[in-house]
């Protein structure tokens, strides 16, 4: 052992956690952190509490609803809004300022209603730390507040403890931590007091030290502590998810804001020329000023930020029926342009749980079902079911299994959990679909002794009394170093001694089982002198065995995994496991679900340490598979990946997943096995734990983006013809077509209402048959920006044909309600043509969106009442016209409507072609 001590830090406080596991026997560090096995005396423990602080977690600043109710108007598209409602007020259009603001504030009530949940990060993580702890004093051991434990303490732990902060080890006895919080991985780690002589063990290596948030499943041992507060393994967890937690924009906020600034210039271009024309043609300044609003209101689709937010809103509520729940309304259009999906494996790809899938015994392989600790599943033998003759053999290794077992399964919740150790829980299960009866064996076999395992000889043994005056010691290790204790073996015959040739062939049998990414243990027993019942050693017991057989486990994938992997392939979106188990394990795994080749290799987070950032960037879009990977290292690999222009989503359950969670674009958590650190650094939660939710819930967000796309181009269109016919009549001199009254009726209830149908379509059944589309891809493209001025030059023209005719015929009052009135069914009928842009109107059902129908046929009848109600005629300030004139507009309307299909007809035969 290398006994070289480092020189004394500054203070006691500045502990050596970083490490504290290599180079010094643990007594060192007590020494550093001038401590002794006795502990600290109280006077000592009070001054540096006072100089180090509490031992908690400091807790980030939440949102508070002020805060959140004040993002909902972060945007410039809500801004323009409410600068046009308040120059209508100004104008003296009351109603147009109130019914623009009244759109504004309803904007703002959907999206507090759906993102008001406080940051829970940090005081979640609080939650996880020990409440009391026992430690030495004065050389006695007390029960203190975890929160007032500092560095140089000496922690008791025994079974059943949250270790409350992070310490070396001095003495360990058969000690077992569970460390899947903090590393992700659902096997327990057994710890020692020995000397890492390596400087660079990763996180789930560092078998000298405990760590706060984990928990002692048995043994007992005795630790220095290293580490509180913001300084432990958890504490820089801490402080990674508030470094990670800036908001970013998401990329459907980027293109609306993108918008808003090119409507913003475009219209104030547009006003900035119609004045100065109307000043060169003598027009009275107040006349131009009430022109100007008109022309802001038209070229303005104040129905939008409404459209989107119920777009999302409806979207999360389709998502959380497929088991998907969205806790920030843009994330759900985030989930559609993903490229890359980050995920861990314990817990997301795989169960979670060891599971025993292969047994071996009186030279019979046996193939064991079911998922979990639950007892569903049974052993079989080429796919039939083990009969009576196999029955013997089989319970006699599950005699083994039950009896040398700790752990104790229960039902929580309709979910089976196990107390104790994972792996002896993977083995209960086993033995009870095996035949085998734990409570039996625990009623008529009474424990008499117990030899726990440890490292060195990798090992277990549990002595048990089987008859009067009887003894069996029941044994669970290694298979290697088991054999060499074993001289005689099981067969179905019964028992003879063990040759050379068996243990070859035990010896193949377990690297045939390790091949297939299995964890093998051999079971055995030995009949023991009854009247010896203390002293029991493993010496005096672990000898002369009777080797019995193998059993082969894992943590196995998800049955669903493989076919959501497949699916995210032919959609063009790259899977990447991040975990912190062993690189052959993960990249088993993964070539089972098909995310790398058999000729990749998985990268360690050693790899990554000495990978500068510029390098790590280089090489992400070629890596697979990482392996033995701290929370540190997954956010780095997210940050690389997003620095190459991906859409980054990250899913994960463990505590070491949320730092990347809550970094990446997307950020996806478990919501059965996740811990509620994850959940609340997450996006969007997984309800059902189901790796395929994510992939469903991506083919949700792909299709509200088309749903946004296409509602974006109608209402943009629908404004467009508004702005072309209100700047020709301005340009040649004639009176205004459209009074603010009419522009803003048509943009939120004649666009706005159909608009709001169109954002529900269903879900095209291609969209996840295609590549995600480019994260800089803008909404106005060159198509979208021709079909826009196409639509708007279309409508324009025969709005403008109708405002003419009926000006040179009639006063000024019938004209206006004349080019009203048509422009309204134009822009209904229009609604049928938008619902898609692949399929022409005849073969789409018109009750496809029956929703679309109900409200074109209320606005006709609105728009038609008008014309024929006092009350609707003062609102809306329009005139009489008879009933045959609105026959007339009906068909003039259709006129863009027929001239679209037809385009689409004519590009849908030039596509195919």
């Amino acid at each position: 052992m290398n006994s070289t001590v480092r020189s004394p830090p500054a203070s006691a406080s500045s502990a050596p956690a970083s490490d504290a596991w290599h180079a010094q026997p643990g007594e060192s560090v007590s020494q550093q952190l001038r401590s002794t096995a006795s502990g600290l005396a109280a006077e000592e423990a009070a001054k540096r509490l006072a100089t180090d602080g509490r031992n908690e977690l400091k807790e980030a600043s939440r949102f508070s609803p002020f805060r959140v109710l004040v993002d909902q108007f972060n945007s410039l598209m809500i801004w323009i809004l409410i600068a046009a409602g308040v120059i209508s007020g100004i104008a003296g259009e009351a109603v147009d300022a109130m019914a623009i603001l009244a759109i504004v504030l309803i904007n703002a009530a959907i999206g507090f209603y759906q993102e008001f949940n406080a940051e829970k990060s940090i005081a979640a993580l609080k939650q996880m730390t020990a409440p009391q702890a026992k430690v030495r004093r004065d050389g006695q051991v007390v029960l203190i507040a975890a929160v007032e434990i500092v560095a140089g303490d000496i922690l008791v732990l025994e079974a059943g403890d949250l270790v409350a902060a992070d310490a070396r080890l001095l003495e360990a006895s058969s000690l077992k931590c569970i460390e899947s919080a903090l590393t992700g991985e659902s096997e327990t780690v057994t710890k020692h007091a020995t000397t890492l002589k390596d400087a660079k063990v990763p996180l789930g290596d560092r078998t000298n030290m405990v760590f706060m948030g984990t928990s002692v499943a048995a043994g007992t041992g005795l630790g220095v502590v290293v580490a509180t507060a913001m300084k432990t393994e958890l504490g820089r967890i801490a402080g990674l998810i508030v470094e990670a937690g800036a908001e970013e924009k998401t990329p459907l906020q980027q293109k609306l804001n993108a918008f808003g600034r090119v409507l913003v210039w475009a219209t104030l271009g547009i006003i900035a020329l119609l004045f100065v024309l109307g000043l060169l043609r003598g027009t009275a300044p107040l006349e131009l000023f009430l022109t100007s609003i008109s022309l802001a209101v038209a070229a303005v689709p104040e129905g939008l930020p409404a459209v989107v937010t119920v777009a999302l809103a409806l979207g999360v509520r389709r998502m959380a029926r497929r088991r998907a729940l969205v806790r920030k309304l843009a994330a759900v259009e985030t989930l559609g342009s993903t490229t890359v999906i980050c995920t861990d494996k314990t817990g997301t790809l795989t169960v979670g749980e060891m599971t025993v899938r292969a047994l071996y015994v009186a030279g019979q392989h046996y193939e064991v079902t079911g998922e979990g600790y639950g007892p569903e599943g049974g052993v079989f033998v080429a796919g039939q079911k083990a009969n009576a003759t196999q029955a013997p053999p089989l319970l006699e290794l599950a005699t083994v299994l039950l009896a040398c077992n700790n752990a104790h399964l229960v039902l929580e919740k309709g979910a089976w959990k196990v107390i104790g150790d994972p792996t002896e829980g993977a083995l209960l299960a086993a033995g009870g679909k095996a035949g085998g009866d734990q409570k039996r064996i625990e009623k008529e076999w009474p424990k008499r002794g117990e030899i726990p395992f440890d490292s060195d000889r990798k090992r277990s043994s549990v002595i048990r009394q089987v008859a009067e005056g009887k003894l069996r010691s029941f044994t669970n290790g290694a298979p290697g170093p088991l054999l060499k204790r074993c001289t005689s073996v099981y067969t179905a015959t019964g028992v003879r001694p063990l040759t050379e040739h068996d243990r070859a062939h035990i010896l193949a049998q377990t690297s045939a089982m390790a091949k297939q990414s299995l964890r093998v243990l051999g079971s055995a027993y030995r009949n023991l002198d009854g009247s010896a019942t203390t002293g029991f050693t493993a010496e005096s017991v672990e000898h002369e065995l009777v080797f019995v057989g193998l059993s082969g486990m894992h943590d196995p994938p998800r049955p669903e995994a493989k076919v959501a992997v497949a699916t995210c392939r032919s959609a063009g979106i790259r899977v990447v496991m991040i975990t912190g188990d062993h690189p052959e394990t993960a990249t088993a795994i993964a070539r089972d679900l098909g995310i790398t080749s058999v000729t990749d290799r998985a990268v360690t987070g050693i790899d990554l340490d000495q990978m500068s950032e510029d390098v790590l960037r280089q090489r992400a879009p070629t890596i697979a598979v990482y392996a033995r990977v701290t929370a540190e290292h997954k956010l780095r690999i997210v940050r690389a990946l997003k620095a190459n222009d991906e859409i980054v989503a990250m899913t994960g359950d463990g505590v070491n997943d949320a730092p990347a969670i809550k970094g990446a674009d997307i950020g996806i958590a478990m919501g059965k096995s996740g811990t509620e650190v994850t959940k609340q650094a997450a996006d969007m939660i997984i309800t059902n734990d189901n790796f395929a939710t994510i992939v469903a819930a991506m083919e949700e967000g792909r299709g509200i983006y088309d749903n946004i796309r296409q509602t974006l181009q109608y209402l943009l269109a629908g404004s467009t013809g508004e702005l072309l016919l209100m700047t020709l009549c301005v340009v040649i001199g004639m009176p205004i077509p459209l009074l603010p009254i009419h522009l803003l009726w048509i943009n939120l209830v004649t666009d706005g209402l159909p608009a709001l149908c169109l954002a529900t379509n269903p879900i095209d059944a291609d969209v996840m048959k295609r590549p995600p589309r480019a994260g800089a891809e803008r909404f106005t493209n060159r198509r979208f920006l021709r079909s826009m001025l196409f639509t708007g030059c279309l409508t324009a023209a025969v709005a403008f044909g109708v405002y003419f005719y009926a000006l040179r015929t009639g006063t000024v009052e019938t004209a206006r309600t004349s080019a009203f009135s048509v422009l309204v069914f134009a822009e209904l009928f229009r609604a049928f043509g938008a619902r898609s842009e692949t399929k022409p109107l005849w073969r789409i059902t018109p009750f496809w969106n029956f929703n679309l129908v109900l409200v074109v046929v209320v606005s006709v009848v609105l728009q038609v009442a008008s014309q024929h109600t006092a009350f609707l005629g003062r609102v809306l300030k329009t005139s009489y016209l008879p009933l045959v004139d609105c026959l007339w507009f009906f068909a003039l309307g259709s006129i863009p409507l027929l001239v679209l299909e037809v385009v689409k007809v004519v590009r849908i035969r030039i596509a195919k072609k």
